[in-house]
């Protein structure tokens, strides 16, 4: 993985509370890591506030879709009372994938910031742009936020696991 190669989708310059909220993402990618799960954090914020919190939980609940992102979705509708989420940021470790970002797209989230870009199954402008396409919805898209920092801890723990 190499922020190089990625097709960075970045609409804004960084503010100092995208980068303390991408950081609050890793230490959740970290508690993923830490139960040899691939290490992606995901948070929900409105208003400054975080609603809700996620790591990958796949392997632990034999679950498909227990992605970082998908979890924090659900709970943020739990916190919220609704299936759309209206002036949402979702900040995600790693670039979402369809699943997650068609999850996005359905439940509103009007802004995602992402750390590393996924070129294999990156669904927001690594390898695919779903925000590109003729959707209801549109969410503005800011990827790299702390992104090498992100890849090396990808690749460390993919490097253990071979």
């Amino acid at each position: 993985m190499s922020l190089d190669n990625s097709k960075e989708n970045i609409l804004q310059p960084l503010s100092d509370i995208d980068v303390a909220f991408m950081r609050e993402a890793m230490s959740l990618a970290a508690l993923a890591e830490q139960i040899d799960e691939v290490p992606v954090g995901a948070l929900i914020v409105r208003d400054g506030e975080v609603i809700s919190r996620a790591y990958n939980t796949r392997e632990h609940s034999k679950c498909a879709t227990h992605h970082a992102e998908i979890l924090a979705i659900e709970e943020a509708c739990r916190v919220l009372g609704g299936w759309r989420l209206p002036g949402c940021t979702l900040y995600v470790t790693m670039e979402p994938c369809a699943m997650c970002a068609g999850a996005i797209i359905n439940s509103r989230i009007p802004r995602v910031v992402y750390g590393a870009p996924d070129l294999r199954f990156g669904a927001f402008g690594s390898l695919i742009n779903l925000a590109e396409l003729p959707l209801n919805h549109k969410p503005e898209i800011i990827g790299g936020v702390l992104g090498e920092e992100n890849v090396e801890i990808l690749r460390a723990y993919f490097k253990k696991k071979r």
